[in-house]
Order: C-alpha cells, then structure tokens, then sequence
C-alpha cells in the first residue's frame, strides 16, 4: 500500500533525483584530498595549543565499505504478517563503544489457536570503553524474557532454567479454566522489565564486592587489610563492567496480546512512525517519540535527582547538566563511581587495580550520598494493530507502521521528525537526491509526542543541501544522511578523522529499524486454511 501511495513521487524523484545526486557528488563540493584541523596539542612549554594536522580524504569507495560493513537485515515471515528488522553501525571509538541484540521468539507455528510472538531488540550506548556495553548485549534480553516467563507460570509451577533455550517455553499459558496471564497486565510488565534492568545492574556494580567479601578472612578484616586480588581470575572480569558504563533502550513487541513496551535507561532514543491514511490517498506518517533523553538537561530528570538527595545537594547533584558536573546520562547500568561510597571505591582499587598497574578514576568531589545514577527504566506502553485483521474493513486508518532505535550518535545529528520521514521515503521506495527542503511535502509528516532532547543544544536544522537515498539497508541509510546526505565531501571528511580525534566531532552510531508489512493469510481463517 505505502508503495502504491509513492508511484509518483518515485518517478518525479527518477527524473529530478539523479541529476541532483550527480551535480552534489561531482561538482558542488570541492574535490581535495586532504583536509586540515586545529588538533590541540601539548607544546614544549607543556602547556595545550592547537595545530593545524594535514589528514588524508579516504576514498569514496573506502567511505561506503565502512557504512555497509556492519550493516544487517532479516525478514521472518510469520502467519498474516512479515516482520523486517535492520541494525547498522559505524564506529568513531575503536574499539567501538555500542552494541546491540535482538531475540525472536516464536509460538509454535502449528496451532491456530491464538498465534502470538515475542520480539525483543536493544541498543546499548556504552562510555569510557565497551565493558558493560559488550555484557549486556549478551544477558540483557534473555534475563528480561526470563523474568517476564514469571508472568506466565501457573501456581506451584516448577521453575524454569536460567538459559536463552528456556525463552521458548515463556509464552502464554493455553491451559483452559486460567484466567487472563499476567503478562498482559501493562503495569505487571512494566515492573518486571524494571525489575529487571535495576537487579542486572545490582549485579553487575556488586560482582566485585562479592569476589572481595569471598576471599577475605575474619583476621583481615579486623586489621582493616584489604588482600591484593589483582591477579584473581575474576578480577578484571568484574571492575571493568561495573566501572565502565552503558546506556540502553529495549523494546519488546508482545503480538499475542497487541502490546508495544520501550524501556529506556540513558539518552539513547525510541521513534515511531504512525501511517496515517488521508482522503487524499497520499497518507502521512505522525512522529511519535517513545522515550525521553535521560539527561540532567531533561528538567524532569533533574527534579527526580534532587528529590533523591539531601537538600545540601540541590546544586551539585547536577552541574552543568551532568551528574556531579561528569557523566552526561542520569541512568546507566555500570558507571559505578557514581554508585559506591568513598571506602568501597578506595577498598576495590587496593584489592583489583594497584596489582595490576591501573588505578581507578578519582572519586568525584561532590560525591556524599551515593548512589547517584540508576539503571531504572522508564518504560512506555502502546496498544498495536497488527495484522492479520478479522477482515479488511478492520484495519486501522491509523497505525503504528515502524519504529528505530538509536544511540545518540543518530540523535546528536538528527531530529526525530527527520529520522521518520527518512524512514518513511526510504520504504516508500524514493531513491537519488532529495534536496532538504522538498522531502517534507514529498513524505508528509505530523507531529505526535515531541522529543526531550536531553543534549545542551539542539542542532541547527538547515533545509540547505539534499538527503541521499542510495542505500538499500534503511539503517545504513539513517547513518549516511545523519553525517552528510549527498554532500559526499563531508562525508568523507567525517569518515577520515581518526580515532580518538573524531569523538570530538561524531560518536558512535548504532540504529536498528524495526517494521512489518501485511503477510501470508490476511485473515484468521486464512491461517487455520493454510495450516
């Protein structure tokens, strides 16, 4: 239906899009190979200077090998509807600081009865180094599907294995006689996925203090002599996750009762485009933003971390719209500086890092009643409608069509109304350039729930220069625009700093897109036909 609503726009973007796209790559930038940047420095007096480094251009080719390297899509067809996902990542760390994860886990196939399915996918942000990051993309999911399969258990039945395997038994009970599961209670599954989040994170800032506490003896303790664990095997293993930090953004579709949840614990960012029908037959896409950036710059953020500290503190716990003046996002698993007392710190540095040459960051100044930073999400609920529909005349003229996932990489360069009709005229199929100031009026959006933008300020919004629409992976896509469009010159360029330098002028990026398009067997009894 989208692409049947975009034929003419496709065709008036063949005629007009190309030559556009041409005239931007090969002769409205400037073809250098090199290019130079103030790059602060220490001279010999010691003291921080700039000079200006000369960088080589990488080359075009080089430029769209590093976007598409890391770039993944899969489509699994499921009975009335075909689901589509799609993540791509472009590193500015090295090594790259995010990651992300997804499960799919499916009813059996075979019974008609009430085909539902769980989707779960997650991108973590992660700072000063890829620890927590790299952790969660292995437990997260699987620790939530295993604490919302609590929701589903009957009383008095056995508990299940802590494994990924044991997923596949989560969903839905089909017993007659039980009353309506718990997990499709909103509020029940909010807290469970809340629950979640804080006990992983307790677990991950307590590991160290449980391999201290395990091997310290009643002698040592008395004498206040803290042993060196540094070359224990769980040593480095367990201070480098709970020191490093990560934000994350999970959203989990429950189709078996039309159900979308978007927890959120950082700044990274949830947007949906809603498809709405018009009389005109062209459609719009409304923006909705599912989250908000957890930033001491979100002023609700700022009321909660005042509430949660002692009067004295009003003007310290958030400085400069950071969490004691240093960490930006106001929730994050990990980052445990901002979590332990002054003793627990001073105690694991002596017990894990002196033995290892390493020493812990300083303690913040302001530090008196931690834990200032929690990795409690907010979690938001919306009703779906998904196919398949009991008949045609059910489907909804208004319909939640696509949703993405991004770090703040994404959202430092892009706003949440730009990122939904990119998404929209990339699935409307558009392809060439599309200069800025035309792609509103070629791919209608509204506005829905405005964005928070946790960040200091909100990017400049220029209608100057065109989008490119040269990519087949929309995640891909996103990335390209978010660092230059068809102004290939800045993309290059962008691509050509190096690292560490190029943190100070792009982050990481990660995007996973997520949509879903009418599939097999339209209606209920279509499916019971086929199977």
């Amino acid at each position: 239906m989208l692409r049947r609503a975009w034929k003419p726009i496709i065709g008036t973007t063949a005629l007009v899009g190309g030559p556009t796209y041409l005239y931007y790559r090969y002769y409205s930038q400037p073809r250098s190979e090199t290019f130079d940047l103030n790059v602060r420095v220490r001279g010999a007096d010691g003291k921080p200077a700039l000079q200006k480094q000369t960088y080589p251009m990488v080359p075009s080719d080089q430029v769209n090998k590093r976007l598409t390297e890391h770039a993944t899509s899969k489509t699994t067809v499921r009975p009335g509807i075909v689901w589509k996902q799609a993540t791509a990542q472009l590193s500015s760390n090295n090594p790259i600081e995010d990651t992300y994860s997804s499960v799919f886990v499916q009813r059996d196939p075979t019974d008609p009865a009430a085909p539902g399915d769980l989707l779960l996918f997650a991108v973590m942000d992660g700072h000063r180094s890829y620890h927590t990051s790299q952790l969660l993309s292995k437990i997260l999911l699987p620790a939530v599907g295993l604490q919302l399969q609590e929701l589903t258990k009957a009383p008095g039945s056995p508990k299940k294995s802590s494994t990924l395997e044991s997923l596949k038994t989560m969903i839905y009970p089909t017993s007659p006689g039980l009353s309506a599961p718990a997990d499709s209670d909103p509020q029940k599954v909010a807290h469970a996925i809340q629950s979640t989040f804080v006990n992983l994170d307790w677990e991950i800032t307590n590991a160290p203090l449980r391999v201290l506490t395990e091997n310290i003896d009643k002698l040592a303790i008395a004498s206040q002599q803290i042993p060196d664990l540094s070359q224990h095997p769980m040593a480095l293993a367990t201070m480098q996750p709970a020191l490093s930090g990560s934000c994350a953004i999970m959203a989990l579709f429950d189709t078996a009762h039309q159900n979308l949840y978007v927890a959120c614990t950082g700044d990274s960012r949830a947007v949906a485009g809603v498809y709405e029908e018009t009389d005109d037959g062209k459609g719009s896409w409304r923006v909705e933003v599912l989250s908000e950036d957890q930033t001491g710059r979100n002023p609700s953020e700022l009321k909660r971390m005042q509430s949660e500290h002692p009067a004295d503190e009003a003007n310290t716990v958030i400085m400069r719209g950071r969490v004691l003046g240093g960490l930006e996002p106001t929730r994050a698993f990990g980052d445990a500086r901002y979590k332990w007392s002054r003793d627990i710190q001073q105690a694991l540095h002596k017990a894990f890092m002196e033995g290892n040459s390493q020493a812990l960051r300083a303690v913040p100044s302001a530090l008196k009643t931690p834990p200032y930073v929690t990795a409690r999400p907010e979690v938001t609920h919306h009703k779906l409608a998904l196919p398949p529909y009991a008949n045609p005349a059910s489907k909804p003229k208004s319909t939640l069509r696509f949703l993405v996932l991004a770090t703040d990489g994404l959202w430092d360069e892009l706003s949440s109304e730009e990122v939904v009709g990119l998404v929209g005229g990339h699935l409307a199929g558009l392809r060439g350039s599309v200069p800025k100031a035309q792609l509103p009026a070629m791919v209608r959006t509204t506005a829905g729930a405005p964005t928070v933008n946790g960040k200091s300020f909100e990017p400049g919004r220029s209608t100057e220069g065109a989008w490119a629409f040269v990519d087949d992976n929309v995640c891909t896509h996103l990335i390209r625009n978010a660092l230059g469009g068809a102004d290939e010159n800045r993309l290059r360029r962008l691509l050509s700093i190096p690292a560490p330098l190029s943190r100070s002028y792009r982050d990481d990026i990660t995007v996973t897109v997520v949509w879903w398009e009418d599939g097999p067997g339209a209606t209920p009894e279509q499916i019971r036909a086929k199977l």
